[in-house]
Parts: C-alpha cells; structure tokens; sequence
C-alpha cells in the first residue's frame, strides 16, 4: 500500500457567504493519478488551489508528507500547478521560459542547461529551446508549461483543466503524453476536469464532486459500473435511471416486469433505483425480450448507433452497432450483471448533492 502524502482533513471554504466546499476529507497517496471531477462550480478547483497554497480553507488542515502545511505560500510547498491558461512569458525564449524557477533558486548555469534539454526531451520538444511561445502550437505550448514545472522536481503537480483549451486531436495526443510522464517520473498527478472521458482515460482514482461535496471516490472502472447515486450515475457517461420496486434479494421490478440482478441486501419490496448503461440494453425482436417497445429515433454516432426506444412508459437511451430503424418494433432486455440498483434519496438536498464522505 502506497503512503499517503496530501491529506485534507475537514476543510471548509466559503466566497462572499456561499459554502464552496463543505467538510470535505480527502487524501491522495504517493504516485497516485487522481482526478477531481464535477461540474462547474462543485468546488474542484478550489479543493486544488487549497491544496496549491494559493487558497487557504475557513476550516480545516492540509498535511503534506505528515506536515501540515496549511498556512505555508505556494513557493514553500513541493509541488507545481500546471493552469488552462499557459501562463508562458511572451518574451522569453521556451529555454529561458523553462529555466525560470531555476533561476530563482539560484542554481548553476550547467544544472539548468542540462535540466532545460531533460525536460524537452521528455515532452518531445528537442530542439526548440530557441524559438518563441507565439511559435508555437497550443498543444506544445502547454507541454513547455508542463515541463516548466517538472524541471523543479515537484513531488505533485497540480493540473488545473490543462486541456481545456486545445482541440479533441491535441486532447487525445495529450491525455496520453500525460499518462507517459506521470508513468516515467513516478510523481503524484492531481487533475482537475470537468470531462468525464478524460478523467476515465487518464486516472487512477476519479474523486467525482458536486454542490462542495464529495459523491464518490473509486478507479475509473467502479465509478463507471457502480455509481453511488443517480448523480454520479447520470454525470459519469449516459444512464437509463429507472424508478424501480426491489421485491427480494437479485430480483428487481422495473416498469412492472421483473428482472434478475445481482444486488442483495435492499430488503423486500422496497423502492428502488435502477441504473442501466445505453450500451448494456439489448435490442431483440418483438416477442423475445423482457418487455415490447418501439424505435422512435437512431443517430448514428461512428462507432454505434444511439437510439431511443419507448418501452413500458419509459424513453430507454441504447447503444448499438446494429442498426433498429425508426418505428421498428423491438423488445428489450438486460443481463442481470449489467443492472445497478441503488437506494431512492431520502431527500431532494441528497438527490443534488449525495453523501459527503
């Protein structure tokens, strides 16, 4: 088990009375690549920028290493923040763009020439140590951005929606190279997104936030197979959350016809709800499925056609690389593992916001 180094204990933030960030209790472990993702305003960024040394909690304490360092500047703490925006010198050459902080420590001129041909080298960038940002890509503007702060040897580096300017190409290409870097410098990557595919691509563990609170922390394949909440379950990918009547351990009535599933332990005959992913809905012909229904629109999306079919009162989202025409009739079913059932919100603040653990 890998040691824990950034631990948030109860921390608190709020801006002009609105609570931001709520109790939250969070830690990250050595090496580790965790995201933060949620919507905007759900209190990512500035869970990082707390973490950061550039925002300090109403409430609360952040260790490093098992030091607090809540109170501690930005340039006191062993960690780098990569933001959206690029933050590169204009006139400055990508060299002395990358030597900046090495300058302000003060090493020798040999340490930094043979730490600027490092980082180009490890974000594919040899040999443009002489040319000027405006040169420059906005893909390898924010990879010299990137090499700017691994040059001074953070234990973390904090990306702040990093991506979010470039194209989906760059963003691809990128999301890669990120996961690179992390592998072959062996540091702690913490991400903020608000992009569910990117967090799922690149992440070790998704911290998934909403309203200042978190909704669930887990590997990217839980988080997608087993959300905690009709939030997670509707923010992370497409869902079909059906309103639903559990009537024993791996029974559950959906729509009025009964499924097997695998859950256990939800009582008998209680209101549930239950999660089935667009991709795990199986389209038959009418008759030789669970319940009847009809197409009522298909959009090809590249690799599977999206459709809607009404069936038992309900719009079910499907995903398929068969193609069901408009107005075919068609029946549906579902393997039992492929049926999530979580609790009903006991209120509509938890509906919102979900537990805060």
């Amino acid at each position: 088990m890998k040691k824990i180094l950034i631990d948030l204990k109860n921390i608190s933030k709020s801006y002009d009375g609105q609570m931001v960030l709520d109790d939250l209790n969070l830690y990250i472990r050595e090496n580790e690549f965790l995201t933060l993702l949620g919507p905007s305003g759900c209190g990512k960024t500035t869970t990082l920028r707390i973490m950061g040394g550039f925002e300090v909690p109403d409430r609360g304490r952040v260790l490093f290493d098992g030091r607090e360092i809540t109170s501690l500047p930005p340039n006191k703490r062993q960690l780098n923040t990569v933001f959206q925006k690029y933050a590169l010198f204009p006139h400055m050459t990508i060299a002395e763009n990358i030597a900046f902080g090495l300058k302000i420590k003060k090493k020798t001129k040999a340490y930094i020439e043979d730490k600027i041909q490092y980082a180009l080298k490890l974000v594919n960038l040899e040999g443009y140590g002489g040319r000027m940002p405006d040169s420059l890509s906005g893909g390898q503007q924010q990879r010299i951005a990137i090499a700017r702060a691994i040059v001074n040897e953070p234990k973390v580096l904090l990306l702040d929606e990093p991506l979010g300017a470039l194209d989906l190409k760059l963003r691809q290409d990128m999301q890669y190279e990120l996961i690179r870097l992390k592998n072959e410098l062996g540091i702690t990557f913490i991400y903020v997104t608000h992009d569910q595919e990117e967090a799922l691509t690149m992440s070790d563990t998704i911290v998934v936030m909403n309203q200042g609170y978190i909704q669930q922390i887990g590997s990217p394949e839980k988080i997608y197979n087993e959300p905690e909440n009709a939030f997670v379950a509707d923010f992370i990918g497409d869902s079909n959350i059906i309103s639903s009547l559990m009537v024993e351990d791996k029974l559950v009535e959906i729509l009025g016809t009964r499924f097997p599933c695998v859950d256990t332990g939800f009582g008998r005959k209680q209101p549930v709800d239950a999660v089935i992913r667009p991709e795990d809905v199986r389209l038959l012909p009418e008759g030789e499925g669970r319940i009847n229904g009809q197409v009522t629109h298909l959009i090809f999306k590249g690799v599977h056609y999206e459709m809607e079919v009404t069936a038992g009162g309900f719009e079910w989202l499907v995903h398929s690389t068969s193609m069901f025409p408009v107005g075919t009739k068609v029946a549906i079913d579902v393997d039992p593992f492929n049926i999530q059932i979580m609790n009903k919100p006991a209120s509509l603040d938890e509906e919102a916001v979900g537990v805060n653990e």
